[in-house]
């Protein structure tokens, strides 16, 4: 699983010129599933994007949590991120899930970033979709998560 965070003042995604999600002073996650994530995987990255530390508190330092802040996720998949452009000019996507294995791991994760506490909106799996962002910071992580399980 690949996961780019963006802390945002705003965000949202359109599909077809409708908006179907939209936050407010949280994380824009774009999140990408691998052929060999499992469910195992899911749970284990919202409880740490749920808890990451990448909001400023009263100092100025990156102390807080979405969490502490009361904030709001967006995430959106995107099976690009699995992108391989090492040969030649058009991308491969081998490694990335095949559209009836990723969808029901993306709304488990999308489930347990909710068992966390969060407020979550998404945009629409497997749809054209336009993203808008206000990127607060800027801040943008991008987080590997490594396979445990295959498994549910």
């Amino acid at each position: 699983m690949r996961i780019v965070l963006q802390r945002v003042a705003r965000a949202s995604v359109d599909v077809d010129g409708d908006c179907v999600g939209a936050i407010e002073n949280g994380l824009l996650l774009l999140v990408g599933i691998a052929h060999d994530d499992g469910f195992v995987d899911m749970a284990r990255a919202a409880n740490k994007i749920a808890n990451l530390r990448i909001f400023q508190d009263d100092q100025g330092k990156m102390n807080l949590s979405v969490l502490d802040i009361q904030g709001a996720v967006l995430a959106v998949s995107q099976f690009t991120l699995y992108a391989d452009i090492q040969k030649g000019r058009r991308p491969s996507f081998v490694n990335a899930a095949l559209p009836e294995v990723a969808e029901p791991l993306f709304d488990a994760f999308v489930a347990a970033l909710r068992n966390e506490g969060l407020a979550v909106e998404t945009g629409r799996f497997g749809a054209k979709m336009d993203v808008e962002l206000l990127n607060a910071g800027p801040v943008t992580i991008i987080y590997e998560v490594a396979p445990q399980s295959t498994s549910g």
